[in-house]
């Protein structure tokens, strides 16, 4: 009679080989204080940081630089335009598309994706801080008062200090019912437009400047907090490491929540600034006279000028400069090692930096540039951040 037949090998509690199983509580053990890696990237992210990567390589230009391109072409281009006869297309008629349905609109279509962007970046890194969120916006208030403003005095201007091309005293209305020409001058509203949209687009869109760095920096808060015994332990030297547990469950939720959106938004925020610097170039070709367009330019810039690079600027008072809230995630972090050394490291280009691929350093090689510089300074630690 057929029987069971007994394994060849019995395996006990006690067994004698040269393995010990894993249990939960060893891979707890042993998987405490290993740092987690950032999650693999698949074909689609990596298309999209490419975007986003010539978005930013297209917006962030030195804006010195673009407005001093807007002041030369708005003087050189429309001087042109005035003293050469410009061959007639499309775009020279004021009833074509872009015109009506875009420029007439600018400042409209400027705040309807910028409005979602500032509200969206700026609950974020404030942790839902409604009163700082609110800060935020009053520069969007300041910049709409300035348009609403200088628009209207330019009417006034064209108004008030024209008149017709025939004998009479006729307003402006009656002038143009009759067929006649109004003689004014008429301050380009359009040149106005489309230079002061470029830069609130460009300024409000700094704040994505960083933007996926947070997600290394939450993923990092994490571990560190989970791993802690007490909370007082945290440490406060990373950039999150200020925020209560509260705070830091809000980011933590709208971030992942709201960056498909600020993502989206910063790439129509790029195609409205390409299309007004697209515009203004016909509108310099094609209307108003170099020294109207020259004039709206500069007032436009001026008012960019006081506002972004000098109130703004200042400590403690309202608003706060895009991107700035309850912590700090963009910026260069101070090196311990000065330049001349760094320079000396063979992973290092000859600007100083380390090398990058779509403006992210590589950090295979900032490992090496960390090694090496700690050989060279017998011990001394370098510290390094994109």
């Amino acid at each position: 009679m057929a029987t069971k037949r007994k394994p060849i090998y019995t395996y006990s509690g006690t067994s004698n080989l040269n393995f010990r199983p894993m249990s939960q509580e060893n891979s707890k053990s042993e998987a405490k204080g290993t740092k987690p890696v950032p999650e693999q990237s698949s074909i689609r992210n990596v298309l999209l940081m490419m975007v986003l990567h010539i978005c930013r390589k297209i917006v962030f230009v030195d804006t010195t630089k673009r407005v001093a391109v807007y002041c030369f072409s708005l003087f050189l281009v429309s001087l042109l335009g005035d003293v050469m006869p410009i061959p007639r297309s499309y775009f020279s008629r004021s009833d074509n598309i872009l015109n009506q349905c875009f420029v007439k609109f600018g400042w409209g279509w400027t705040m309807i994706v910028t409005i979602p962007f500032l509200a969206l970046t700026s609950y974020t890194i404030c942790c839902g801080k409604r009163d700082k969120v609110l800060k935020h916006f009053v520069r969007l208030c300041v910049a709409t008062t300035s348009w609403f403003f200088w628009t209207k005095l330019f009417d006034y201007i064209e108004v008030s200090y024209g008149k017709c091309s025939t004998k009479g005293d006729f307003t402006k209305q009656q002038c143009l019912a009759n067929g006649q020409y109004w003689h004014s001058f008429h301050i380009s509203g359009h040149a106005f437009i489309l230079v002061y949209s470029s830069l609130i687009l460009i300024e409000e869109a700094r704040a994505i400047v960083g933007w996926e760095r947070i997600r290394d920096l939450i993923r990092d808060e994490y571990f560190t907090r989970s791993n802690a015994e007490d909370s007082r332990s945290v440490a406060t030297s990373s950039p999150l490491g200020n925020l209560t547990e509260s705070e830091f469950i809000i980011l933590k939720s709208c971030y992942e929540r709201f960056t498909p959106l600020v993502r989206l938004l910063f790439i129509l925020m790029t195609c409205f600034s390409v299309l007004w610097d697209f515009m203004l170039i016909f509108t310099m070709l094609y209307f108003h006279n170099m020294v109207e367009k020259l004039l709206a330019g500069v007032i436009a810039i001026f008012i960019w000028f006081v506002t972004y690079r000098g109130w703004y600027t200042m400590p403690k008072l309202i608003p706060d400069l895009p991107g700035e809230g309850l912590f700090k995630y963009k910026g260069k972090v101070q090196s311990d090692v000065p330049m001349k050394k760094r320079k000396s490291v063979a992973s290092v280009n000859a600007k100083g930096q380390l090398p990058r691929f779509m403006g992210m350093p590589l950090y295979g090689l900032k490992a090496q540039d960390v090694d090496k510089t700690e050989a060279v300074n017998n011990g001394s630690s370098a510290i390094s951040d994109f």
